[in-house]
């Protein structure tokens, strides 16, 4: 992806916001308050939403994307839904506008692989929306010293929201922990195993997939087992981590985790091994008092917030953004790869 023309550190962005639905009035809210943003306007079909936008924030609002670009802008969040991605984003990215587009990238591989391409051939940047990246927890958890995990799993539940229904879970949901798993092992998935069941519309509603990652330097393969469900009666995101010398469990919505490290615990560790090679009777210890467990060390900050002030700081710097289209595109690229093997098992989709 070619980087975007270099700007002053201080430069103020000016910003519009295509589609301001459930999603994109957060990210108008957020171009309107951020600081070293001048928030040009909105883009969308609703001229109630329209209106609403600009009895809040005094922007402009307009009926279609030739529209906002002629007013001048540097950069767009594109929040609308999926199947539209592609030529709202190759359209901004010819007039040289930044993108940040809302996760998942394209609906499918191929539109995915073209607007990578279409990334490349330009000079303006294209970022996708992967927000969990900048979760409090999961920048914890980035920052742990040589995590290399030999298993994962990972639980993202809720009740239906029906938003997002232009595709299935794994697109709509399960998307964002393939985004973290392939950020974290560094290679897409090379084995998938995945089922999943449809029930409200023609779409997957439930999916399960069980991932195994290539082995890294130290020959350690890893297997993520994925579970995404937007038919749950309670919202829920977990995921727990185990190597060879740490383990961590993390809880999204409760923005807390717990880490577990083997060199703090090797006095402990070392004690149980030579008690089991005696004989010993272990069944009265308490294995929670033995071991001493460690607060994730998680900060504050709204991810979204985040997320877009690293968007405009690759926009000013003209450096290369943490989600780049080649991560979106792998991303979905293992989503399809997910839903093919399940409809393979005998799951019925479309």
């Amino acid at each position: 992806m070619s980087a975007g023309t270099q700007k002053s550190p201080t430069a103020t962005i000016r910003c519009g916001v295509i589609g301001v639905g459930r999603m994109g009035k957060h990210h108008a809210r957020l171009c309107a308050q951020l600081e070293g943003a001048d928030f040009v306007g909105v883009v969308d079909e609703s001229a109630a939403r329209r209106t609403d936008m600009i009895e809040q924030y005094g922007c402009g609002a307009f009926a279609s994307v030739d529209e906002l670009i002629a007013a001048g802008v540097d950069a767009c969040v594109v929040a609308t839904p999926t199947v539209t991605h592609r030529a709202i984003v190759e359209q901004l990215l010819a007039a040289g506008v930044h993108c940040l587009v809302e996760k998942p990238l394209a609906p499918d591989e191929i539109q995915a692989r073209a607007m990578a391409e279409a990334a490349k051939r330009g000079t303006a940047i294209l970022q996708v929306g992967h927000v969990v990246r900048f979760d409090p927890v999961m920048v914890a958890i980035r920052n742990i010293p040589n995590l290399r995990p030999r298993f994962v799993e990972v639980d993202r539940v809720s009740p239906m929201t029906f938003r997002s229904v232009d595709v299935g879970v794994v697109l709509d949901m399960m998307i964002h922990d393939l985004d973290v798993l392939i950020m974290l092992m560094g290679n897409e998935p090379e084995e998938i195993h995945a089922n999943a069941v449809s029930v409200l519309g023609e779409a997957e509603d439930v999916c399960n997939a069980r991932l195994v990652f290539p082995a890294g330097p130290d020959g350690i393969r890893c297997t993520a087992n994925v579970t995404a469900s937007r038919l749950a009666l309670k919202t829920e995101r977990k995921m727990r981590i185990i190597s060879e010398d740490t383990y961590v469990s993390a809880d999204f919505g409760e923005r807390k985790g717990t880490v577990v490290r083997k060199a703090v615990n090797a006095e402990q560790l070392a004690e149980i091994r030579a008690r089991f090679q005696r004989g010993d009777d272990l069944s009265g210890l308490n294995y929670l008092e033995l071991v001493k467990v460690d607060a994730l060390d998680v900060g504050q900050g709204e991810p979204l917030k985040l997320q877009l002030e690293n968007f405009l700081d690759s926009v000013r710097s003209g450096r290369h953004p943490f989600v780049d289209a080649e991560a979106g595109f792998a991303a979905v690229r293992t989503a399809q790869r997910i839903v093919e093997c399940a409809r393979r098992a005998g799951s019925r989709m479309v």
